[in-house]
C-alpha cells in the first residue's frame, strides 16, 4: 500500500498543448493573471461483469471521490440481484448516487439521466470531491458528454478508464455469475415482480432475467417437477446468452467511442484477474488494473494544476514580448 501512496503523489511533466478553448479570459489586473480551469471527472467504463464497481470504489477511496451510477437499469428500484447492484458492504462507505432512485415501473430516459447526472456533478464538485461516473450504458454516457445542451466538455476535463476482459474469459465468468445470482435468490426476486401483462420494454423489467423467466413463471404451476426443472434451466441458459450478448455490444460501443469518436480511453486488461476471489486474482488486480489506474488518474489530476501554471507563464511571457 505504501507503493500505491507514492503513485498517488507522483507528478509527471506533461507535454503542453494549448488550445483556444483551454484559455478563458486572460486579462492582466494589477500584474495578476486570471485563469478559469475546468473541473475534473473520471469515467469507469467496461462490459458487464468486468469490475467497474470495484475499480470505481478503489479510486474513490484514494482520490476523495463520489460515484455516480451510469447503468440505466441500476437506477431503478428493485431487482437488486438481477441488476447486479453494488451492495452496501461493497461500497466501503463511498457515496453512490443514482442507484435505486427511480420507481420500478417509471419511464427513465437518456434525457432524465443527463439532467440528473449534471445536477449531481454540480453538487459533488461544489463540495470539492471528485466525480467518478461508472456503469455500462455507453449511449447515455455519450449523450451526456457530447450533447452541446449540457455543455459538459466546456465544464469538465474527462479521464476515461476501460476495464476490459477477453471475451472468452468474460463469457464464462458471466455464466458463472448467473449461477451465483440464482443461489442468492434471483429467480424469487424476479418472480415477485412477475405480472401476466408485464411490459418488458419499460422500467426495471428491462433487466436481463425478466423477459427470459416470463414463460417459466406462466407454466410452472401446471408443470410437473421434471418439466419445471427443464424450463427453468432453459430460461437461465437464455439469461446467460443474453448477458454475453450485452457484454459484446457494450465493448463494441466503447470501441466506437475510442476509434470512431476519438475519445482518449485508457484500456486496462483485467483478463488475468479471473477467476475472482483467489490470492493470485487479488495480486493481478493490483498490478494490472489498480496500479495503472492510480497512475493515470494521479497524472490526470496533477496535470491540470501544472498546465494552468505553464499557461500563466506563457501568457506573461507573451505580454512581456508584445507589450500588451
Amino acid at each position: 500500500m505504501a507503493m500505491l501512496s507514492v503513485l498517488i503523489g507522483k507528478q509527471t511533466h506533461p507535454s503542453l498543448h494549448i488550445r483556444a478553448s483551454t484559455i478563458l479570459d486572460l486579462p492582466l489586473s494589477n500584474s495578476r493573471t486570471t485563469l478559469k480551469s475546468k473541473d475534473k471527472v473520471v469515467f469507469v467504463m467496461g462490459a458487464t461483469g468486468t469490475g467497474k464497481s470495484r475499480l470505481s470504489v478503489d479510486l474513490a477511496t484514494r482520490f476523495n471521490g463520489e460515484i455516480i451510477n451510469s447503468d440505466k437499469i441500476q437506477v431503478y428500484e428493485g431487482l437488486d440481484i438481477a441488476a447486479n447492484k453494488i451492495t452496501e458492504e461493497e461500497c466501503y462507505g463511498v457515496p453512490h448516487h443514482l442507484i435505486g432512485v427511480i420507481p420500478s415501473h417509471a419511464d427513465f430516459t437518456c434525457t432524465d439521466f443527463c439532467d440528473m447526472v449534471s445536477e449531481k456533478m454540480d453538487d459533488i464538485v461544489a463540495r470539492q470531491r471528485l466525480p467518478i461516473i461508472a456503469g455500462g450504458s455507453n449511449n447515455y454516457i455519450k449523450a451526456l458528454v457530447d450533447d452541446e445542451f449540457y455543455g459538459f466538455r466546456s465544464k469538465y476535463e474527462c479521464c476515461y478508464l476501460w476495464v476490459d476482459v477477453s471475451m472468452s474469459v468474460l463469457y464464462q465468468a458471466l455464466k458463472d455469475r448467473v449461477d451465483q445470482m440464482v443461489e442468492k435468490g434471483m429467480v424469487e426476486e424476479v418472480r415477485k415482480m412477475f405480472k401476466p401483462d408485464a411490459d418488458y420494454s419499460k422500467g426495471v423489467l428491462r433487466a436481463i432475467g425478466g423477459a427470459e423467466l416470463d414463460h417459466y413463471f406462466r407454466v410452472e404451476a401446471s408443470a410437473d417437477e421434471k418439466n419445471r426443472a427443464r424450463l427453468l434451466k432453459e430460461a437461465l441458459d437464455e439469461v446467460k446468452i443474453n448477458s454475453c450478448i450485452l457484454a459484446r455490444r457494450q465493448v463494441e460501443k466503447i470501441l466506437a467511442l475510442k476509434n470512431d469518436e476519438g475519445w482518449n480511453i485508457h484500456r486496462l486488461d483485467a483478463t488475468n484477474v479471473f477467476p475472482k476471489h483467489s490470492k493470485k486474482s487479488r495480486k493481478a488486480w493490483e498490478e494490472l488494473v489498480l496500479r495503472p489506474s492510480l497512475e493515470i488518474v494521479s497524472q490526470f489530476l496533477n496535470n491540470s494544476t501544472m498546465m494552468r501554471e505553464e499557461l500563466v507563464m506563457a501568457h506573461q511571457n507573451c505580454t512581456i514580448l508584445t507589450g500588451v
